[in-house]
C-alpha cells in the first residue's frame, strides 16, 4: 500500500476539525442583550430550561423550540448574559422526566461587557457664558417697543368690547402608565408577543438602572436591587414570569402595577419598535 498523499491528509484533518464540537466559534453577545443558538442537537430525553430562582445567576436561558432528531432532540435556544465572560449553558438545562442530565457536549457562549476595558466617563461639559447683549441702544429700542404694545392694548380695550371667554379645559397629557396599560393587559391575556415582552423588559431595566444610579453596578447586583425596589420590583417580576416562565393567565391588578408610572411623561423611556 502506498503512502497517503499530502492533500488527502489535509482534507481529512479539515473534516475532523469541522465536525468537532469545539470547532465552532463561540456565539457572542453583550451584557443584557439576547443571543440565540439554533439547531443544537443534544442526546437523551427532552430537556427544559432550569427555572430562574437564583438572583445571582450569570445567564438566563430559554428554549424557543424543540424538534425530534432521531433518538435525540434538536433545540433552538435563547440566552441573556448578565455578567461578561465565557459561559457554558449546560448547567441551565434539566430533563423533563426528572432523569439525570448525563454527559452533554459543551454549549459555550461568550458575553462581552457593554463598555470596553479602561473606558472612563467624559468630562463634565462646561458652558461659558457669552458677552452681555445690549447697551444704551438696546434699552431705548426695548422701551419703544413696550410703549407701542401698551398703546395698542389700551386702544383695543376701548374700541373692541371685552368678551368673556370660557377657558377651555386643559387636557392632561397621556402618562407613561396609560401608554404601558395596553402592553401590560396584553401580557396578562397572553396576546403580547415575546419580542414585545423582551423590548418592554429591556426598556424598564434601562430606565430603572439609570433612575436608581445602578448603571455601573454589576448586572446581578443591579437585578437584585431592582427586584427589591418597591416601585420597580412588581412590574419587573411580573414581566420575568410572563417572559421566562409562561403559564395560564392569572388575575393581575394592572392599575397597581402601573401606579409608579402615573406621574411620568409618556416619553420617559423608549419602548422600541415593538411597542404598540
Amino acid at each position: 500500500m502506498g503512502r497517503p498523499r499530502t492533500s488527502d491528509v489535509f482534507c481529512a484533518g479539515a473534516l475532523v476539525l469541522l465536525l468537532a464540537p469545539g470547532a465552532r466559534a463561540q456565539p457572542e453577545t453583550t451584557v443584557g442583550m439576547t443571543g440565540r443558538l439554533d439547531g443544537v442537537v443534544l442526546s437523551g430525553s427532552e430537556l427544559e430550561a432550569v427555572p430562574l430562582t437564583d438572583r445571582k445567576s450569570k445567564v438566563v436561558l430559554r428554549i424557543v423550540r424543540v424538534y425530534p432528531h432521531g433518538t435525540a432532540f434538536r433545540y433552538d435556544l435563547e440566552y441573556t448574559g448578565l455578567e461578561p465572560g465565557a459561559h457554558d449553558l449546560r448547567p441551565y438545562l434539566r430533563r423533563k422526566d426528572g432523569s439525570p442530565v448525563g454527559e452533554l457536549p459543551p454549549i459555550s457562549v461568550r458575553v462581552d461587557p457593554v463598555l470596553p476595558p479602561g473606558q472612563v466617563l467624559p468630562n463634565k461639559l462646561e458652558i461659558e457664558t457669552g458677552p452681555r447683549l445690549g447697551g444704551y441702544r438696546f434699552v431705548v429700542i426695548g422701551a419703544v417697543v413696550l410703549w407701542a404694545l401698551g398703546a395698542v392694548v389700551l386702544v383695543g380695550s376701548f374700541v373692541f368690547p371685552r368678551r368673556k371667554r370660557r377657558t377651555a379645559p386643559v387636557e392632561r397629557p397621556v402618562s407613561l402608565a396609560e401608554r404601558l396599560r395596553p402592553l401590560v393587559e396584553g401580557a396578562v391575556a397572553g396576546t403580547l408577543s415575546r419580542p414585545e415582552l423582551a423590548n418592554l423588559e429591556r426598556a424598564l431595566l434601562a430606565y430603572w438602572r439609570k433612575r436608581l444610579k445602578l448603571e455601573t453596578a454589576a448586572p446581578a447586583v443591579a437585578m437584585d436591587e431592582l427586584h427589591k425596589h418597591p416601585e420597580a420590583g412588581p412590574l419587573l417580576a411580573r414581566l420575568e414570569t410572563w417572559l421566562h416562565r409562561p403559564g395560564p393567565p392569572e388575575p393581575v391588578d394592572v392599575s397597581a402595577l402601573l401606579a409608579p408610572y402615573r406621574e411620568l411623561p409618556p416619553d420617559a423611556f423608549d419602548l422600541g419598535e415593538g411597542a404598540r
